[in-house]
């Protein structure tokens, strides 16, 4: 189960206009929103990437306003666990578990996920906040993903889990959210 004391978010690459290429990109979207306002809410560690943002372009407008005063983790490698300053920032962050949002699933997300469970991190992928340019390259990625023993969860499991209790002050911003 996931632990809001001990779970951040990743948010990978959603940028310029691949971030509207990829497969169901108008939902892909409203999801990432939805899962970035409840990591927000909940007080989790927020991580935010982009690749190549000079050529591929900043994070799409709707998504960079929500992550305002956050720092920008730009990356080269595929692999974010290459670049020293995302490590920094998951040293930083204390917590063991992460879940990621973002594109391509098959190519940096993946490669991604791979890099944080061989570092022995938890991982889990928010399947309706990930996507590709195709589904089939998104279910490829989910299904070998899964067999590294990462773990696949959806936006309203995963802020439910982190809440854990009608009670909880943080409980009817979520269902806000959700609904």
């Amino acid at each position: 189960m996931l632990d809001r004391e001990n779970t951040g978010l990743i948010v990978i690459d959603l940028q310029g206009k691949l971030a509207r290429l990829v497969h169901d990109s108008d939902t892909l979207i409203a999801n990432c929103e939805k899962l970035i306002k409840g990591a927000q809410t909940l007080g989790l560690p927020i991580i935010w990437l982009e690749q190549n943002p000079e050529k591929l372009g900043p994070t799409i407008n709707s998504l960079a306003v929500l992550l305002e005063g956050q720092q920008v983790i730009a990356k080269f490698s595929f692999d974010a666990g290459q670049e020293p300053n995302f490590i920094e920032a998951i040293q930083a962050s204390n917590v063991d578990s992460w879940l990621v949002c973002g594109i391509e699933a098959h190519i940096c997300i993946y490669q991604t996920a791979i890099s944080l469970k061989a570092s022995g991190f938890n991982v889990e992928l928010v399947g309706d906040c990930i996507s590709s340019r195709t589904v089939d390259n998104k279910t490829l990625a989910i299904n070998k993903l899964l067999n590294h023993g990462v773990d696949i969860t959806g936006l309203e499991m995963c802020l439910y889990e982190l809440v854990k209790d009608c009670r909880a002050p943080e409980f009817k911003d979520i269902l806000n959210l959700i609904k």
